[in-house]
């Protein structure tokens, strides 16, 4: 009962559906959904089997398991389970732009709709950032783009579902606490191109073998991104410029966010954005007046010298080493939070060459502490606050402290983006002569 789901209930509402709302915590825990469920009238029952058992149609929320026992039974004996996206699909106006991938969803999918909108393209944005597919029916139209952030959790549920132009950025280890094996998590993803038809385009990542992979998925036309050589039809990163088939877009230095991985979703966004109609020099126009994410490489003060990033959106190992890559060193880099089943041995290289030490914080430090022994000096601060404290008192002028925590946030905080203003508003407080 978060965004998503009482999106799906004003929804179904209004298509005439019956509806019973459920969720595994008390209604006195919810209080902004308890209130929404009394003016709308509709029930709630908290989660057990016995809720799902007369029900035609299951819409879950992103952050219920597909395969819980009640769910299966449910389908045994015919009732569809579905999540929020699939339900908005029948109702959304206007051609879909759908963007995933481990990294870089959220920077590429504004990024999409900045240029979009820029280039006097109707466009609106949502999914898995900001606005639930659902709440975005009543304002689509059919002359508009609707350009969504779509996660495994929202993709492994589709089926009518299609994207005009699909976006598959990298595909690397994460979520393994929930889909368990990478082979599972690559293959939610592949439900956006799966079910693609006819006429569509797909924008991969041709550096990136699972990407690769989707191609042959596909009843789109491919066009391929990629930061180490010439591809067609595609865009390309060679000598500090980027070459869309061949013609000059923009030199890639003037890409207002930094790091190599945000030049990767640069030309992911552009490639979209082309297809979807948008002229070259508006598009690299646009580029040049974005302004990154929020929790994205956020730059957040200079104190005495010393530079402060939030990157608490750095919730995968995988994540966390692109922010690493931003940085040439000096760095103290905040870990940790609640583990989603990561190997982090492979931060073990990048902190060793780049970091002065890893300040770990959550329920994920012994296991991080485990894996980073002897590659890097480890301080156990505990909580964000400490870490904040910890790494000021030590660092020295020309030195970086970056929350890049590569785990989830749940352990601490409700969600990254919270994590996020909690490191900010530390950081803040934090005076000259502490």
């Amino acid at each position: 009962m978060e965004k998503s789901g009482l999106a799906s209930i004003q929804l179904l509402l209004r298509q005439g559906a019956v509806v019973r709302a459920t969720d595994l915590k008390p209604l006195s825990q919810m209080p902004e959904a308890g209130a929404m469920l009394e003016r709308l009238g509709v029930q709630f029952a908290q989660q057990s089997d016995a809720v799902f058992e007369d029900s035609e149609l299951i819409v879950i929320s992103p952050g219920v398991p597909a395969d819980l026992v009640a769910l299966e039974t449910a389908r045994a004996r015919g009732a569809r389970v579905i999540g929020e996206v699939e339900l908005a699909a029948p109702y959304l106006r206007g051609r879909t732009i759908g963007i995933t991938g481990t990294n870089g969803k959220t920077t590429t999918t504004a990024l999409v709709g900045h240029i979009l909108r820029e280039s006097g393209i109707s466009a609106q944005v949502g999914g898995n950032i900001g606005t639930p597919v659902s709440a975005m029916v009543e304002t689509s139209r059919p002359d508009q783009w609707n350009v969504l952030e779509l996660s495994s959790f929202q993709l492994e549920t589709i089926a009518e579902f299609h994207a005009d132009i699909a976006v598959a950025l990298n595909v690397t280890q994460n979520h393994l606490d929930r889909h368990r094996t990478f082979a599972n998590y690559a293959a939610a993803k592949a439900r956006l191109f799966e079910t693609q038809r006819s006429g569509a385009f797909a924008v991969l990542n041709a550096d990136d073998p699972t990407c690769v992979s989707y191609a042959s998925l596909t009843a789109g036309s491919p066009l391929w991104f990629s930061s180490t050589r010439a591809v067609t039809p595609g865009i390309w990163l060679a000598d500090n410029n980027l070459w869309f088939d061949g013609e000059l877009l923009m030199d890639a230095r003037e890409i207002p966010i930094r790091g190599r991985h945000n030049i990767e979703d640069t030309m992911a966004a552009a490639a979209a954005a082309r297809l979807a109609g948008a002229p070259l020099t508006s598009i690299a126009a646009a580029v040049r007046t974005f302004k990154a994410v929020e929790h994205r490489l956020e730059f957040v003060r200079n104190l005495k010298g010393v530079d402060f990033y939030n990157d608490s959106k750095a919730t995968s190992v995988d994540a966390t080493l692109k922010a690493l890559d931003a940085f040439s060193g000096g760095l103290w880099v905040i870990l940790g939070g609640k583990d989603k089943g990561l190997d982090y041995t492979v931060l073990r290289a990048p902190l060793a060459a780049k970091a002065h030490a890893a300040l770990l914080i959550g329920a994920a430090a012994a296991k991080i502490a485990e894996q980073l022994q002897s590659a890097v000096p480890l301080e156990n601060t505990g909580t964000l606050e400490q870490a904040v404290r910890f790494a000021y008192a030590h660092a020295q002028p020309g030195d970086t402290v970056l929350l890049a925590p590569a785990c989830a946030s749940f352990d601490q905080f409700t969600s990254y983006e919270h994590r996020g203003q909690v490191f900010k508003s530390l950081v803040q407080q934090l005076e000259p002569g502490q």
